[in-house]
């Protein structure tokens, strides 16, 4: 429950529209409600303005269907990441709303705001699309308009350089990399938006799974830069959001 509907149910009550009773069993959802194998956070609006998300990785199709219903049932929006597509098939059986964008492992249900700023992803190769596309869809998801440009990397810079009129553009900018991951520092020193690097595990033996490429925009020689973890794109969106719409 967020604040605006909190206030709502207030001016109910007040306005005699809903008995006390019923307004003490929305807010018996507060903070949290019990599933047994999960406790789905319903306060979380209030604390942080956005609905608890679920990272389906670990948990059975049933267990992310019952908490998606779950959080649907509050606040009629839901975001699911990692997402497998034997998990979406529960998901939808519950809630036939439900949208799956497959490449990119994401379950949403409700629209997607898309009302603030521009964040603007930006990918090293196509191969990096799925942890860019989980990026944008939780930014759009979240309220940020969304920008891309793809397979832009550093093996052919001119293609971010034919493109500048996008990084100059952007409120923020998440750059998805692999390999080596030398595409942030490369947008940093184009761009004064902050630059939120991701790091990939795509690339060879050497890349470790990514950590090459976490190390080397960690220690990235441009201002401006900052990193979250390998395949980590909801949580490059959701500080792209964050920054883009000046939260709080």
């Amino acid at each position: 429950m967020d604040r605006e509907r909190l206030l709502k149910l207030i001016k109910q009550v007040t306005a005699g529209d809903i008995s006390e009773e019923e307004a003490v069993s929305a807010l018996s959802r507060i903070p949290f409600t019990d599933l047994d194998f999960a406790k789905v956070d319903h306060h979380r609006p209030l604390r942080t303005g956005q609905e608890e998300v679920i990272f389906c990785r670990g948990k059975t199709p049933e267990q992310t269907a019952a908490i998606a219903a779950e959080l649907v049932s509050e606040s009629g929006r839901m975001l699911a990441t990692k997402a497998a597509p034997e998990h979406f098939a529960a998901v939808k059986a519950a809630l036939p709303e439900a949208v799956f964008n497959e490449a990119a492992g994401i379950i949403t249900v409700g629209e997607f705001r898309e009302t603030t700023g521009s964040v603007l992803i930006i990918s090293a190769g196509t191969s990096d699309q799925p942890v860019a596309e989980e990026a944008a869809l939780t930014a759009a998801f979240l309220g940020s308009k969304v920008g891309r440009l793809y397979d832009a990397g550093v093996a052919g810079v001119h293609r971010l350089l034919a493109r500048q009129d996008l990084l100059a553009e952007a409120r923020v900018i998440i750059a998805v990399a692999g390999m080596e991951g030398a595409l942030p520092s490369v947008v940093a020193g184009l761009t004064r938006a902050p630059v939120i690097a991701v790091p990939t595990s795509i690339g060879y033996g050497a890349s470790y799974g990514g950590l090459a490429a976490l190390l080397a925009m960690v220690n990235s020689c441009a201002p401006g830069v900052a990193v979250v973890n390998i395949d980590n794109g909801f949580g490059a969106g959701y500080m792209g959001h964050l920054i883009n719409s000046g939260t709080p």
